[in-house]
């Protein structure tokens, strides 16, 4: 079997799947057209960041049975287009926590004693002592976003320095953050208390600019902001102005919004830190991930074992197309679950019914889970990690099996349990493959959980629709459907509206004045 290896990787890797029998082309910096001139030749193909394996590229690959990212993310490859062709597509994930957490320290003890600046100042040839006074982190507060595997590393090297870690995750159960020494916080905690802010989450769209002008005038005066994690999760113009106006002492950033970067007069200002993209860059961490990914590969190729797969239970369902719906559903009542909840959800039990979803409940449960855990962790979350994660971050998890689901053939219900309130919601496949929510909290109706979902109670009576209809329609918001759900007449109903783009906090304001209507949400399903 012959395996191509595309981008710059240790030698350990080349030497591990010849020894394995594998014949090893290696060709770093392969251009992209060539890349899709010689694919067709291979069984497997190893990429770190730089090749781009596009749809073209897969499409080319008729031997291809296996992508490997030597690595965690997987931006540069077409998962889906790999997917629909039965080709695994696997990564490296954890390979680099070690690197990433280490760095994020690093950045932040630079980032307090002024380190590059003072640096550049005496090659110079300048002696500035006074200008570059830092600052001491001990007794400082450390606040860490996102208490993932990283996160928690990061955490435990705060404590080391002798920093008070307070910390934010959605997920993370208490006691689990308490036996890591973290004491959990609010994100308005985090910003009100923290000395220095570490951000460690995805990036959704949830996460996307957390830090911004709102924010960043909520921290405490003279906070300081590192981010290791994903550009994007930071506001740049937002960060410039606050240190700008002396409301952010500084900043430490490793990863930008584009990347390069082009917002020079960021880099450029004297109280930023930057590096380019080296959170994984040590010599420890790349041997690593080239060790684990030339195992993984060999193993997959022989037929061994498959780890470290992202898109292999969406490839066993292209042999069920039955399932592949009500895994979709599982996903989605996941992060409807999580954008719902209010407080951390802490016990998750899913409730399946109909030989369908009997028949496949670890599947879809693992969906619930990976819906849930995609909006809050770092890293890909898939069907085989995301249980583990689950167990990890001391989250309750449990499954029942019903014989009937009343009016539908097969149901799937979630169950999940807050310090704040316990909810339910629920949903099922009309025909082949329509999937629908059919219940939330015990109100019944039919929506198509696809795009932008408007959801709030009201008092059932007339003209309560029509007074939100109107504040979308002043607003150039467009509804596309809707459905509601009722007690009794005139008690308290529920519902939920399809509309076109998502809406502007201060539409949801508006909105929120309507008497009778009660805990407005938005949820934008994937």
């Amino acid at each position: 079997m012959k395996v191509l290896i595309s981008d710059h990787l240790e030698q350990s890797c080349i030497d591990i799947l010849t020894h394995d029998g594998m014949t090893v082309d290696n060709r770093p910096g392969l251009p992209a057209s060539e890349l899709q001139r010689v694919i067709g030749e291979y069984d497997a193909l190893i990429v770190r960041s730089a090749s781009k394996v596009s749809a073209d590229v897969i499409a080319s690959g008729v031997l291809l049975k296996v992508i490997g990212r030597a690595g965690t993310g997987v931006d540069n490859i077409d998962v889906s287009a790999a997917t629909r062709k039965g080709i695994l597509v696997m990564n490296t994930p954890g390979g680099n926590t070690v690197s990433a957490a280490e760095h994020t320290i690093s950045l932040l003890l630079s980032l307090a004693r002024n380190i590059p600046q003072a640096n550049a100042s005496l090659l110079r040839g300048e002696w500035e002592r006074k200008k570059f006074t830092g600052t001491e982190v001990l007794e400082k507060t450390l606040g860490v976003i996102g208490l993932g595997k990283i996160g928690r590393e990061v955490a435990l090297r705060g404590q080391g320095l002798g920093m008070r870690i307070v910390g934010y995750d959605p997920v993370l159960a208490p006691d689990a953050a308490a036996k890591a020494g973290i004491e959990l916080a609010s994100l308005e905690e985090i910003y009100r208390r923290s000395d220095f802010i570490t951000v460690h989450t995805p990036l959704t769209p949830e996460t996307k600019g957390l830090l911004n002008d709102a924010t960043l005038a909520r921290c405490k005066k003279g906070v300081r902001i590192v981010n290791c994690a994903r550009g994007g999760i930071v506001d740049e113009e937002a960060l410039l102005r606050a240190i700008e106006s002396g409301q952010v002492a500084g900043a430490a950033l490793d990863v930008f919004e584009s990347e390069p970067p082009a917002h020079t007069a960021l880099l450029r200002h004297p109280h930023v830190v930057a590096t380019p993209h080296l959170g994984a860059s040590t010599e420890e961490a790349q041997e690593k991930v080239a060790i684990q990914i030339a195992h993984q590969v060999a193993d997959a190729l022989h037929g061994r074992a498959y780890a470290g797969v992202v898109n292999d239970a969406a490839m066993q369902l292209t042999l069920k197309p039955e399932v592949r719906p009500y895994v979709a559903l599982a996903e989605k009542l996941g992060h409807l679950a999580a954008r719902l909840a209010t407080g951390k959800v802490k016990k998750l039990t899913v409730t399946g019914s109909g030989d369908v979803v009997v028949s496949t409940m670890e599947l879809l449960k693992a969906g619930v889970l990976k819906g849930i855990l995609s909006l809050t962790q770092s890293g890909r979350v898939n069907f085989v990690n995301a249980p583990f994660i689950a167990k990890e971050l001391g989250l309750s998890v449990g499954e029942s099996r019903e014989a009937g689901g009343g009016n539908y053939p097969n149901l799937l219900r979630v169950r999940y349990e807050t310090e704040k309130e316990v909810r339910e919601c629920a949903g099922t496949v009309f025909g082949t493959s329509s999937v629908r929510l059919v219940m939330i909290d015990g109100f019944r109706f039919e929506v198509n959980p696809e795009g932008h979902l408007l959801i709030y109670y009201n008092i059932d009576r007339p003209g309560m629709l029509a007074q939100v209809g109107a504040i979308l329609a002043a607003h150039n918001v467009n509804i596309a459907g809707l459905s509601l759900g009722r007690t009794a007449i005139g008690e308290k109903a529920l519902t939920v509206v399809n509309v076109d783009s998502d809406i502007p906090g201060e539409v949801l304001e508006k909105i929120r004045t309507v008497g009778g209507v009660t805990d407005v949400r938005v949820v934008t399903m994937a």
